[in-house]
């Protein structure tokens, strides 16, 4: 009954991520704003769960089940309605940053509580269910923001919700119980500032990098670049300080375990194009292929079912032999599929594309489950809280950055000088570009499987012991 509530309620919200992929055509004509200004609704959305994700270690452990669910839905309901009344981008971007603030806390709360609550027999099978709802709702967003946009304005995105979100907060009311117990714990505020700089710095600078080609950036993109690194390096130093002399904001001691540490490595480059493909590939069926916003809908919404089916047959053969007989075919069918899309013109199949398409997220997928209970799995109990709201970091930080690499390297590619659409001709060269730099960051990914193994859970419950 929790599971099940809390991975809807993880769905609903995380519909929202890449809603606006789709929109983005449209956007850029109606707000006359450039691709990378628009891209910095989704990428902006991504940030900020990268910059609060960490927090949320701290939350679950400070706050009851049902207080942080009520609390989050709530927030995210406030920052929907800003969306529904937004006169234009400001209002727009802030509604999104704050329904990001509702969102950040739901994907560890729902793989923290599955941890805990599933036995070591079935916790693949499960885990695969859990951790799909993160793949497939930002698959799925994208094809039912086309379906509603062939018939509706863009702000119906956001007023569809909102029955939902009330539905969600009533029921969560009436039914939703309390599965851990609270500690006293207290929040380091300097590590939540330097990982805003540090984080948010370095996604900035990523993004800025397109809009310096094109003449639109606002400041030179390697200062944010600089200071993200040197934010980061310092919260890392507050982290390590705080683990012997207090309650550190993230526990680093998950980065000492190896098989932690290497399934984090490959879901870096696996999020990284996950997020950023979704971004490019409906400028390239817009503008080369010619498919509108219904069809593009029914392009995308295939992929959420096959995220799906894939995760369900997965889980499975995990609990049987271990990640590798997933992941390592899978990743290398994944790199070859999106080198394909480097090839995509005018004269390309849609139902080529869309074979193209499925192959993607159908072996995105064979990687994401496995990846992730293989790292947590190789930790001890204490330290789930810490290492979900890492890994969750780790995905939404490699997420915003890779929206922001591949939309740069879209804007590099086409070479637009002027706001607004592309032609045809532009958008071959600026996928070709974009694309291109997904299936190098791809290869990333499928060295790392090759050396990731089916983590032994520890025995105790204890970090020292487990350690010892």
């Amino acid at each position: 009954m929790i599971i099940g509530l809390l991975m809807v309620s993880t769905f609903v919200v995380l519909l929202n991520e890449m809603m606006l992929g789709v929109a983005l055509p449209t956007l850029i004509t109606d707000l006359n704003i450039t691709p990378t200004t628009g891209q910095w609704l989704t990428t902006g959305y991504l940030l900020t769960l990268a910059v609060l994700i960490p927090a949320t270690g701290f939350v679950m452990r400070r706050f009851t089940t049902r207080g942080i669910f009520l609390g989050s839905m709530t927030i995210f309901l406030i920052g929907t309605v800003i969306a529904v009344i937004a006169p234009g981008f400001g209002v727009l971007f802030a509604g999104r940053i704050i329904q990001a603030i509702g969102t950040a806390v739901f994907v560890p709360l729902l793989i923290t509580t599955t941890m805990r609550l599933v036995p070591d027999s079935r916790r693949g099978r499960m885990m695969a269910l859990v951790t799909a709802v993160p793949a497939i709702a930002p698959a799925v967003g994208p094809a039912v923001s086309g379906v509603v946009l062939s018939q509706l304005s863009w702000r119906w995105l956001f007023i569809l919700m909102l029955p939902i979100i009330v539905a969600t907060l009533i029921l969560a009311a009436v039914k939703l119980r309390n599965v851990t117990t609270p500690e006293r714990v207290t929040l380091d505020v300097l590590s939540l500032l330097l990982s805003v700089v540090g984080f948010g710095g370095l996604v900035f600078g990523l993004a800025s990098i397109g809009e310096s080609v094109s003449g639109h950036a606002p400041v030179d993109p390697y200062i944010p670049i600089l200071v993200g690194l040197v934010g980061v390096a310092a919260f890392v130093h507050r982290q390590i300080r705080l683990q012997k002399h207090g309650d550190p904001f993230l526990d680093m001691r998950i980065f000492s375990t190896r098989a932690y540490v290497l399934p984090t490595i490959v879901m870096t480059f696996v999020a990284m194009n996950a997020f950023g493909v979704v971004l490019v590939l409906p400028l390239i069926l817009t503008a080369v292929l010619g498919l509108d916003t219904l069809q593009m809908g029914l392009f995308l919404f295939p992929g959420g079912a096959m995220i799906a089916i894939v995760s369900a047959l997965g889980g499975r053969i995990y609990d049987k032999v271990g990640p590798k007989p997933l992941a390592i075919p899978g990743s290398i069918l994944w790199a070859a599929s999106i080198w394909f899309l480097t090839t995509i013109d005018e004269n390309t199949s849609v139902w080529l594309a869309l074979g193209t398409y499925l192959v993607i997220t159908g072996t995105q997928a064979m990687m994401w489950a496995p990846m992730t209970t293989s790292a947590l799995g190789a930790l001890p109990a204490d330290l789930y809280a810490h290492g979900t709201a890492a890994f969750s970091t780790v995905q939404q930080l490699a997420g915003a950055a890779g929206g922001a690499i591949l939309i740069s390297a879209f804007t590099i590619g086409a070479n637009a000088t002027e706001p607004g659409a592309l032609s045809a001709a532009q958008s071959i060269d600026a996928g070709q570009v974009a694309f291109t730099v997904a299936a190098i960051l791809a290869l990333g990914a499928i060295l790392g499987t090759l050396f990731v193994k089916k983590a032994r859970d520890p025995k105790t419950t204890t970090t020292g012991t487990a350690h010892t």
